[in-house]
């Protein structure tokens, strides 16, 4: 007799990895939250949290390939707290409080003990994001995936009322604000591992820029969620407009909260680029413009505000280091950024 088990698929491994993550998932509930996991699907009382006129934003992504250096060296505690980062900037950059959020783990065979740490990821990230791990999908796909490797995607739902959407006035005059970035957060690692391949660093090796942590566990630190610092910028009246600083850097994302006939310039010299992102160019020979299209380098979140003395105040209050890296002008045509 042939049974799903001699396929490859464990029916009861799935079981006991629900069972383990229940605590979990119940330790995110929020204001809102009708019911748990188990059902077909999730339910949110938008009233229930306070909502008049509210508009859904909605947000899906993935860490990349940041996860083979998690399976390689066996650190998959924090990719969860990458996969919801990744998710919720890009909420509350339209001005939306994530609510919910749900991820979508996929293996070849399920390891109860490795998807348990990374789902506890999960549910740390959505704690420091302030919405509720709702529910997901656990896909156990022999021959599609080999060995240890799996894939993750994660997708959140916010809200905003409907006159508080943004960006909103960003108008020449005004600031440009950068949240200090925790590292390499979670693009450009094909890069990365291709520099790190090219080098004589192992990933158990110390890490040449941050003392204490070796290779892997300094560039395994997970992006920071900026999501309580820029809503209560937001609530207070005082952000404008804002990007989160993803693939693309800088150049790429920022125009994405200009309207036309503007153009952020930015000082490179005003915010330090991280000791990481120095080793990277150093190690790698990459070029200063392409680093600023790659990576972060340094700025995780842009914000553009009129008050730049009272959103600094209230953003470090809530933990941010904050540079004022420019400035926004008029132009002519499409949004641009111009470093220099």
């Amino acid at each position: 007799m042939t049974t799903y088990r001699d396929a490859g698929v464990d029916i009861e491994a799935g079981d006991a990895l629900v069972e383990r993550i229940k605590p979990l998932a119940a330790a995110t509930s929020r204001t809102g939250v009708i019911g748990g996991l188990g059902g077909f699907g999730a339910l949110f009382d938008l009233k229930a949290a306070g909502y008049q006129d509210p508009i859904l934003v909605s947000t899906t992504d993935g860490v990349g390939t940041k996860l083979k250096i998690a399976i390689d060296t066996g650190q998959h505690d924090t990719v969860g707290i990458d996969l919801v980062a990744m998710c919720v900037n890009d909420l509350v950059v339209q001005g939306a409080e994530p609510l919910v959020f749900l991820d979508y783990f996929a293996t070849g065979a399920l390891d109860v003990e490795q998807a348990a740490r990374v789902v506890a990821g999960i549910a740390k990230g959505c704690e420091l994001a302030g919405c509720a791990l709702v529910g997901g999908e656990t896909a156990e796909m022999p021959g599609l995936y080999s060995g240890g490797d799996y894939d993750l995607a994660g997708f959140s739902v916010g809200a905003a009322e409907r006159d508080r959407l943004l960006p909103a006035g960003v108008a020449p005059g005004q600031i440009v604000l950068g949240l200090a970035s925790s590292g390499v957060h979670s693009n450009g690692y094909s890069l990365v591992r291709r520099i790190v391949a090219g080098s004589n660093v192992g990933w158990s090796d110390p890490a040449p820029f941050a003392a204490g942590k070796t290779l892997a566990q300094a560039l395994m630190e997970p992006t920071r969620i900026y999501v309580k610092s820029v809503l209560a910028l937001h609530r207070a009246g005082l952000l404008r407009g804002a990007a989160h600083i993803t693939g693309g850097g800088l150049v790429g994302n920022l125009p994405r909260a200009l309207p036309n006939g503007t153009m952020a310039v930015l000082d490179r010299g005003s915010w330090p680029r991280p000791a990481v992102m120095d080793w990277l160019a150093e190690r790698g020979a990459v070029a200063d413009d392409e680093m600023l299209r790659v990576f972060n380098c340094g700025i995780g979140m842009a914000l553009i505000v009129e008050d730049s003395l009272s959103a600094t105040a209230l953003l470090e209050e809530h933990g941010e280091t904050v540079f004022a890296i420019g400035a926004i002008e008029a132009s002519t045509g499409a949004p641009s950024v111009k470093i220099q």
